[in-house]
Parts: C-alpha cells; sequence; structure tokens
C-alpha cells in the first residue's frame, strides 16, 4: 500500500481538497486497497481547525465525500511514514527541505510543474479545485502504473 501525504499551509484548503479528490478517484477506480491518503500542514496557525467552507462549498458541487477533518501538523516521523508528500506550492516546498534538511530519499514532489493558488487568500476556490482535479489525474496515472 503506497501511504501519499498531501501537504499546505495550514489544512483547511488545498491539502484537504487533494486528499479527498484523490482518496475519490482512487476509490472510483476500485484502487483503494492500494493507496493511503491523508492531509497535514506546515503552520501551525490551523490546527485542529475545520476544512474551510470553500473547500467544502467544492466538495458538495461535486459530490466528493469527505470526513470531519480537523488540520493537522506536520511532524518529523511523517517523513519516514509516508511514500510520497505531495505540495501545493514552492514556498512550502522549500520550507519542508528546510524542516527535514534536504530529500534524501526523493520522496517529495509538486501536485503541479507549478504554484496551486491558496484560495485562503485568492477566494477562487473553483480555479483551487480544477488545478487539483488535473494534478490527481496525473498522479494517480503515474502511481497506477507502478
Amino acid at each position: 500500500m503506497k501511504k501519499i501525504l498531501f501537504l499546505c499551509h495550514g489544512n483547511i484548503c488545498r491539502s484537504p481538497m487533494a486528499q479527498y479528490v484523490m482518496q475519490h478517484k482512487v476509490d472510483q477506480c476500485g484502487l483503494s486497497d492500494r493507496f493511503f491518503i491523508e492531509s497535514k500542514a506546515l503552520s501551525p496557525e490551523e490546527i485542529g481547525n475545520r476544512i474551510h467552507y470553500g473547500t467544502v462549498n467544492i466538495f458538495e458541487k461535486y459530490h466528493i465525500p469527505y470526513r470531519d477533518h480537523r488540520a493537522r501538523e506536520f511532524e518529523s516521523a511523517d517523513y519516514d511514514y509516508y511514500d510520497l508528500i505531495v505540495l501545493m506550492d514552492r514556498y512550502n516546498l522549500q520550507r519542508i527541505k528546510r524542516y527535514i534538511k534536504g530529500d534524501p530519499l526523493h520522496k517529495i514532489v509538486m501536485l503541479l510543474n507549478r504554484d496551486v493558488a491558496d484560495p485562503w487568500y485568492t477566494g477562487d476556490f473553483e480555479t483551487t479545485y480544477r488545478d487539483i482535479d488535473r494534478g490527481t489525474d496525473q498522479l494517480l496515472r503515474r502511481l497506477s502504473h507502478e
């Protein structure tokens, strides 16, 4: 089973959106037994908070199942536990690489080859969803062939 962790700044918008969109796709493809998917934050700011209502609105609009998610913070042990750590933007990519002193096991990747905009700042959850939808499609295709 491949363990995937999606990371963003606060774990209330982008990373839970990616987690549940990816889980939904995995479930629809009948691959649930091959993947364990979670999300966390690189900042302690939102720890314990629920998913942002803008992300919840996206889930409801596109019929994406989700659970009562509470923001959790990335811990150093997570680097060893997860097989793949997926980042939403270059700023947080730099932060995690400093935190774990590089990426010696080559587990860290960007979801897209560019930043996924943070809807906390843009207010545009739809564009973020389209980027995450595209990125998780590409990721699932790649991982399904490994």
